[in-house]
């Protein structure tokens, strides 16, 4: 049976690493803003090529944070993809501000740029385009629409640790980008957790206030801020995995390739990687329109697959009454036909000692 992760195998690979750096971190007596977390943040900034990295509690509140340290709100319009995780959706909604959906290219499954424009209004601040599955969103033709139009850029990076457009690295493309650390992704950590990256030195000192209840010095508070933390703990796990991070997205892009090798006589069709675009394989998804008996003969033969994601977020309960009269087709069509095969790193090895 081939499962979508392998927690277990991942843990025993650095379990003593792991263990050690626990015992440190409980040894120490400092859980809660500390050495692991400012380690952490130079370090996942020097990965990312960003001058910042700022820890917070998850991925949502990655981005929320962003939106409210540019003063985003009621009456402002932010640009989102129409097929995504509603997390990039939820962010702009809790700021007060409104979602507007843009179609994603049927063949990268990603926002697409030559939709964008024609969305931008008076009334448009931010873009968000979300780095689907792990391949970069067209981050050069959006950044050019951002500057013509004098929109800010945050990218939407949960899914796309490593990932990059030639050289240059996912979340560095942007004013700032969120990430997740949920347990599944690329990196993860052993519970919630996030991290926001920038080069914007005052954005950064602004979300380092906004995190830790709107203050620099404790009691002492500017603004009325968050309590949205990266825990020690968590980071402390996050610095060890950072470490392989680029060796098991090898490991990933090499399931992927096998499964595709394998299932090649298959008339599915995968997310298409433009050149000099890589891609890290949060997830390997395809699309047919008979999902329902290729999940079950999938399914027979032991592999667990899974559907990411069944319901676009305009048609979820949260958004329905409000969108309820525009209509999508690309990411209806996605979501009715798509599927992710099983894969991690170390879903091969095991296939072949089975």
């Amino acid at each position: 049976m081939y499962a979508p992760t392998d927690f277990k195998a991942e843990y025993l690979s650095i379990k003593e690493e792991i263990t050690a750096k626990t015992a440190e971190v409980l040894g120490s007596g400092w859980y809660i803003m500390g050495n692991e977390l400012s380690a952490f943040e130079n370090e996942f900034a020097d990965y990312c090529d960003t001058k910042h990295c700022i820890g917070v509690a998850n991925g949502l509140e990655a981005l929320f944070l962003v939106l409210k340290a540019w003063d985003i709100g009621p009456g402002d319009e932010v640009i989102v993809p129409s097929n995504t995780y509603i997390a990039t959706v939820l962010a702009v909604s809790q700021c007060g501000a409104t979602p507007i959906f843009v179609e994603p290219d049927i063949e990268t499954f990603n926002i697409s740029p030559a939709l964008i424009e024609e969305k931008v209004t008076s009334k448009t601040k931010v873009i968000i385009p979300v780095h689907l599955y792990g391949l970069c969103a067209a981050m050069p033709e959006i950044m050019a629409i951002a500057k013509k139009n004098n929109l800010k850029v945050l990218e939407d990076a949960a899914q796309a640790h490593g990932a990059r457009i030639n050289n240059k690295m996912a979340g560095s493309f942007g004013d700032a980008a969120g990430f997740s650390f949920y347990p599944t992704k690329n990196l993860g950590a052993y519970g919630d957790a996030g991290a926001i990256t920038t080069s914007d030195s005052e954005l950064a000192d602004k979300l380092r206030v906004l995190r830790n209840y709107g203050s620099q010095k404790k009691y002492y508070n500017e603004v009325v801020g968050y309590n949205s933390r990266l825990d020690e703990l968590q980071a402390g796990v996050l610095r060890i995995k950072l470490k392989y991070l680029d060796h098991w997205n090898s490991m990933r892009k090499q399931a992927a390739e096998n499964l595709m090798n394998e299932f090649c006589d298959e008339p599915w069709v995968y997310q298409v990687i433009p050149e000099g675009y890589h891609h890290v394989y949060h997830q390997l998804v395809a699309m047919t329109n008979n999902r329902t008996s290729v999940l079950k003969q999938l399914d027979e033969n032991g592999y667990k697959c899974q559907i990411h994601y069944p319901v676009p977020p305009y048609k979820s309960e949260a958004y329905l009454a409000e969108y309820s009269d525009q209509n999508f087709p690309v990411a209806n069509k996605i979501s009715n036909e798509i599927f992710s095969l099983p894969i991690h790193g170390y879903m091969w090895s095991a296939k072949r000692s089975s």
